[in-house]
């Protein structure tokens, strides 16, 4: 029985890093997303205007910051971007990270330097998300594929 409980355990630990890498890069969009709903719920809009400005929100966030990042040419804009998608990824990395390490080991010393091991791993895939697939890069809508 204590077999299956830390084949789970992994299983579970795995499952749960895999869907925080893939969900990275939206760290800043549903921040965003987040806090415009809870100020329009605040001001009177009611849950489901409230819902509907954060998810027009953060869907906005995300567009525009793509679309910044692979038509911008400029290196200092392009980083400052990529830093602003990457940087609230990292920092929720970190938490996770610490969460998680908290489950295994009683040394805050230790967690802290898995924690911080996490939110630099985290935060170079939400970097490298970000480089990897923006729309309208070569070969995207309105351009031409490079031979």
């Amino acid at each position: 029985m204590l077999a299956v409980g830390i084949v789970l355990n992994i299983i579970g630990l795995g499952f749960f890093c895999w869907v925080l890498f893939t969900l990275a890069i939206y760290a800043l969009p549903f921040f965003l997303g987040m806090t415009v709903g809870l100020y329009a719920h605040e001001s009177g809009t009611g849950p489901l205007g409230a819902i509907g400005f954060g998810i027009v929100t953060a869907a906005f966030v995300l567009v525009i910051g793509q679309a910044v990042f692979s038509l911008v040419r400029t290196p200092i804009l392009r980083i400052a971007v990529a830093l602003m998608f990457a940087v609230p990824a990292a920092l929720a990395g970190y938490y996770a990270t610490f969460g998680l390490s908290g489950l295994t080991m009683t040394s805050d010393l230790w967690r802290q330097v898995f924690a911080v091991i996490g939110a630099v791993v985290i935060g170079v895939t939400a970097w490298m998300r970000l480089a990897a697939s923006p729309p309208g890069g070569p070969g995207g809508p309105g351009r031409p594929a490079l031979s």
